[in-house]
């Protein structure tokens, strides 16, 4: 493999990150997956040192150089939520990859370049954290993604705070005790309801991504008929439906005409649990919304999306 001959793409989050490396043609030579990206987390060092390793097992699986990288695109979560922090994190990639030819900006923008190959529409992430992100004719536009501490609404994060919250009532008494939980004490090995806020609170607390990881639970207890856990869902669908919603608006989609809308994140492993109140709090919202399978995984999408930057550069 001669020089400038692939493109990088990184999907960074809040429990993982991928890394993708693809040739003109759009051919994958390699992936891999390696830890969060989350810089409040785990440090700008810990950032560098994950993108570090990604890369160089990326360029290792293609059996290439690193000087054989034309253009790369890193999405890196909360880029963009702290002025100081993200001229620190868009300097990185300049020192791992010995040049200038790259871009960044939050992990969002990989969820719609692969949902919708880079396409003009909109994409709405539910993973750890929720945000929505959409393109159309040369404009851009992204609505949620505030944090766990006050939005990110839809989210697996949030969806398990829910649960965490009905199950609180249930032990009290102020709802009815539902599958979820006793799907909750089963699962955690709680021998008393109170040893659950020591997961949340304690010593050996839940990370972020665990924390969301309990989203599991709670879809696992809609399936066994929980109301509560049920609605949590319905809610969720109608959280993600209000992003999408906003970006339509924002990037000024004409009245009746089609929205392409696709999705990206873990949250949506629970299936029709999600996707079939999303889809109906969609319809109520803007019948025009057309809501389309993602095409490609995020990673490859931000690969997609360094050469697309690329094609744009070159011809600058």
């Amino acid at each position: 493999m001669s020089a400038s001959d692939c493109f990088l793409g990184v999907d960074g989050g809040g429990t993982k990150t991928r890394f993708a490396l693809i040739d003109g043609e759009g051919r994958l030579l390699a992936q891999a997956q390696h830890g969060t990206t989350y810089h409040p987390q785990i440090g700008l060092d810990g950032v560098r040192e994950i993108l570090r390793s990604g890369m160089e097992q990326v360029l290792l699986g293609a059996g290439a150089q690193g000087d054989a990288i034309r253009y790369a695109f890193f999405g890196l979560p909360a880029y963009g939520e702290d002025s100081e922090a993200t001229a620190k994190l868009q300097a990185i990639p300049r020192d791992l990859l010995g040049h200038d030819r790259y871009a960044c900006d939050n992990d969002m923008v990989c969820g719609w370049a692969g949902s919708l190959a880079c396409a003009d529409g909109i994409n709405i992430v539910a993973g750890t954290g929720s945000i929505g992100y959409g393109q159309r004719q040369g404009y851009a536009a992204r609505a949620g993604g505030w944090g766990e501490a006050f939005s990110d609404e839809g989210s697996a994060y949030w969806i398990a705070a829910q649960g965490l919250n009905a199950y609180s009532r249930m032990s009290d008494g102020r709802l009815p005790k539902g599958p979820l939980h006793a799907v909750f004490n089963e699962e955690l090995g709680l021998g008393n309801d109170l040893d659950i806020c020591a997961r949340v609170y304690g010593e050996q607390a839940l990370s972020r991504g665990d924390f969301a990881k309990l989203s599991l639970l709670v879809a696992k207890a809609a399936h066994l008929g929980d109301a509560n856990a049920m609605n949590i869902y319905t809610q969720a669908g109608d959280e993600l439906a209000q992003i999408a919603d906003s970006l339509r608006r924002a990037l000024d989609f004409g009245a009746g005409e089609t929205v392409p809308l696709s999705y990206s994140g873990g949250a949506f492993s629970a299936g029709e649990l999600l996707l079939a109140p999303f889809k109906q709090a969609l319809h109520l919202a803007c019948p025009t919304f057309e809501l389309r399978s993602p095409i490609h995984e995020p990673h490859y999408g931000a690969a997609l999306y360094a050469a697309k930057l690329s094609r744009r550069s070159n011809h600058a």
